[in-house]
């Protein structure tokens, strides 16, 4: 059984922590989009950080690696059970880099 939008927002905001804002849409293509937005960071002033970015790939894992570095950089004394895959995330990243 596939799991419905709502249950995977829960297992996303679950895994990104308590300092996370998780809310998946669906795109023009029937994907979910990931946007997990900071509850504490800002940026241009107002808006919330967030790991979407227009145009890229905003799955769950994508979006998940940009939190957990967010996560690391900005908050580094915050716990999230993301942070668990912390170095598989930056092997993703560093993988991406060598394309």
């Amino acid at each position: 059984m596939v799991a419905s939008r709502s249950a995977r927002e829960r297992k996303a905001a679950t895994e990104a922590g308590p300092l996370a804002k998780v809310r998946i849409e669906v795109d023009g293509q029937d994907q979910f989009v990931y946007k997990i937005s900071c509850t504490e960071c800002t940026v241009r002033g107002h808006i919330a950080w967030s790991a979407y970015r227009p145009g890229e790939d905003n799955g769950f894992m994508a979006a998940m690696d940009r939190w957990t570095f967010h996560l690391v950089e900005r908050h580094p004394d915050s716990q999230a059970p993301c942070l668990t895959y912390l170095d598989a995330a930056q092997q993703r990243l560093q993988e991406r880099r060598e394309q």
